[in-house]
């Protein structure tokens, strides 16, 4: 058991030090070719984009991500599209309970509008972040938690608090962790990583639609829906609607490959 959590520990420690390394590389090569001491928005989402890529390789190359076709062969279709649902659903009610927790602060906020206000940040936070995130955090860390003698909601719980904290930026943690469990549970029910990076897909792209067209960080929903709380608490209950039933849906849905 000991061996296993620390092999989890690891896969965290490896996570943050490839994205030490490929930021510290790329950084070192812009200022050669390019020039200049400030981080553009195009050197931030090649950043993003190598550390990304390099931890996929890295993390499947040593088989510390196991990867098998056998849950694709279920043809679970339906857990897919229920969890991009579960994901939509969630975006109203966990703003709203974000704006109504005490402010935190956001250390990399302007890494943030970086990233969103480019439409090659997509690429970066949309679809290669993701992927390495679910690789690592589910396909690793929690896979080897769920070999131990914790129960199944206590290796869910580790390794939703280990992708909070990796975050290095309290603003995200709450609903880091969050995150972390209901992409968890998802691994756990169907050990797969697919449920979960469609989930994180669809999150992570509202998120960028959403800057998109309203850039304003200071906006909050009582803002978007002009000044109306009945308006707001309204997208709150109708969100619910959408979640709640989506995650049951996931509940009887979701089995593990024979």
């Amino acid at each position: 058991m000991k061996k296993s959590i620390l092999n989890a520990l690891v896969y965290a420690f490896m996570f943050i030090a490839i994205q030490s390394i490929a930021g510290l590389g790329v950084h070192t090569i812009w200022q050669q070719v390019v020039g200049g001491t400030d981080i553009t928005t195009t050197e931030l989402v090649v950043t993003i984009a190598a550390f990304s890529l390099l931890t996929i390789i890295i993390f499947l190359s040593a088989r510390w991500t196991e990867i098998s076709p056998n849950w694709l062969l279920t043809k679970q279709w339906s857990v897919l599209f229920w969890a991009v649902i579960a994901a939509l659903g969630m975006v109203i009610p966990v703003t709203w309970l974000q704006e109504n927790l005490p402010e935190l602060p956001n250390w990399i906020e302007d890494q943030q509008v970086q990233l969103l206000s480019n439409y090659w940040g997509y690429l970066a936070i949309g679809l290669l972040a993701p992927l390495a995130e679910e690789v690592v955090f589910r396909g690793a860390i929690l896979r080897t938690l769920l070999t131990t003698r914790l129960s199944p909601y206590g290796a869910i719980t580790i390794s939703a608090v280990l992708f909070a904290l990796i975050h290095m930026n309290p603003a995200q943690i709450p609903y880091a962790f969050l995150a972390g469990w209901i992409l968890g549970w998802m691994y756990w029910r169907t050990g797969s990583i697919l449920p979960g990076i469609a989930y994180h897909w669809a999150n992570n792209s509202v998120a960028y639609i959403l800057y998109r067209a309203y850039p304003d960080t200071d906006m909050k929903l009582i803002d978007l829906f002009k000044g109306s709380e009945t308006h707001v608490y309204l997208a709150v209950f109708f969100s619910l609607l959408i979640c709640l039933p989506a995650f049951y849906q996931l509940y009887l849905r979701m089995r593990r490959a024979e």
